[in-house]
């Protein structure tokens, strides 16, 4: 049966949801540091998705297991990188970095010559960040790359986890896999800032804007979208990050890093627009 709602609409949606998230996030790291608010983070979507989803865990097939398994741990990296990134480089730029991940997925996976040129025109887009100096450091881009690696997992780890865990189930055991990865990490670095109440309530937003609805949203977009097409949709990922950026922290961007999030957006847009095809649903 055809989806309800457009996988594309979901996925936009996922894409202001996070980005929102992750500017809050980053405004918090003066309170608690960024592995507390991610850990934060995690366990409001572990809680949120285990009481909706319910996941039934009796019967499950070994491989059932490894990929529910592996899915969570590509999701503690990735969140946990990707913060790490963004304490040291502006918001804008790190997502931008961390798309060479989806972006090498995309080029593997894509078959027609014409994505292969919205691909090439968002790389130019992430080349162009390396004109301009001062504002990437050599550890903020070394974490937002090991952020693009995760994500390029974790597309193909959430269309297999789809496929095995119905709902939202897979999802949730993931959330608290990724929860128990990296608790210690949290409680070591943050101490009694994880008891703070106000620190408490902003975590359990962000949890919400960055975890609940995005990670829903894209689990459901991919039972009918092709891992290749996502991963070039999530080029506007760094152009929300950038607009997220300026109304939530006012960091502002240069014209050339601006000139690289069109770019980007430019080729999400292409790819958007190239065809049926793009958002065929995938046969069951």
């Amino acid at each position: 049966m055809a989806p309800r709602f457009s996988p594309v609409w979901l996925v936009l949606l996922g894409i202001l949801s996070v980005q929102l998230g992750a500017a809050i996030a980053k405004d918090l790291f003066d309170e608690i540091s960024p592995t507390g608010i991610v850990w934060l983070r995690l366990v409001t979507s572990a809680v949120v998705l285990g009481l909706v989803a319910r996941p039934v865990l009796r019967g499950r097939t070994r491989a059932d297991w490894t990929v529910v398994i592996g899915f969570g741990v590509t999701l503690g990296v990735m969140n946990w990188a990707i913060y790490q990134a963004f304490a040291r480089i502006p918001l804008g730029i790190a997502v931008t970095i961390e798309f060479v991940g989806p972006l090498t997925l995309a080029v593997l996976g894509s078959r027609r010559p014409r994505d292969l040129l919205w691909v090439a025109l968002a790389a130019l887009g992430v080349l162009l960040l390396g004109l301009q100096p001062g504002d990437v450091t050599l550890a903020g881009a070394g974490f937002a790359l090991l952020a693009g690696a995760a994500w390029a997992a974790y597309i193909l780890l959430s269309a297999q986890t789809g496929e095995r865990w119905p709902g939202l189930g897979g999802l949730a055991v993931a959330s608290v896999v990724a929860t128990v990865l990296l608790g210690p990490a949290a409680m070591a670095v943050s101490g009694t800032a994880l008891l703070d109440w106000r620190v408490l309530a902003v975590g359990a937003a962000v949890g919400l804007l960055s975890s609940v609805v995005p990670y829903s949203c894209e689990l459901v977009a991919l039972r009918s979208l092709k891992p290749a097409v996502f991963s070039i949709l999530m080029s506007l990922e760094p152009a929300a990050a950038a607009l997220a950026a300026i109304v939530v922290l006012q960091e502002f961007l240069t014209p050339t890093q601006w000139a690289a999030m069109a770019c980007v957006v430019v080729a999400s847009v292409g790819a958007t627009r190239s065809g049926r095809a793009l958002t065929e649903p995938v046969p069951d």
